[in-house]
């Protein structure tokens, strides 16, 4: 699969706001549970959780410590539909697994 740093290929991205603080690592592990994956790239400023062929999720945290909302940003290298398609189906995987506040930032 290629990742946004591997592939020049335009890529889509999803947004899921996350309005609980929450860590990067804390939010990547969570996904990599409800996706039933495992993080990539650990320990390098990219990591990234697998989805499914040409689309996986990163972690985006708050600049500067700013407060939530964090954003969870679903990558395609597909097209915006693929992207927004895998970001519901993990919108809807931790809202049953979580208690977090989310909601997507596209319109459904």
């Amino acid at each position: 699969m290629a990742t946004s740093f591997e592939s020049s290929a335009a890529l889509h991205c999803a947004t899921i706001v996350v309005g609980n603080a929450v860590t990067k690592l804390e939010g990547l592990m969570i996904v990599a549970l409800v996706a039933d994956a495992e993080v990539r790239y650990q320990r390098t400023a990219r990591p990234y959780v697998p989805l499914a062929e040409g689309c996986w999720a990163e972690i985006e945290i708050p600049k500067f410590g700013e407060p939530p909302p964090l954003a969870i940003d679903v990558y395609s290298s597909v097209s915006g539909d693929h992207a927004r398609l895998h970001a519901l189906s993990l919108l809807e995987g931790l809202r049953t697994q979580t208690a977090w506040n989310l909601r997507p930032d596209f319109p459904v």
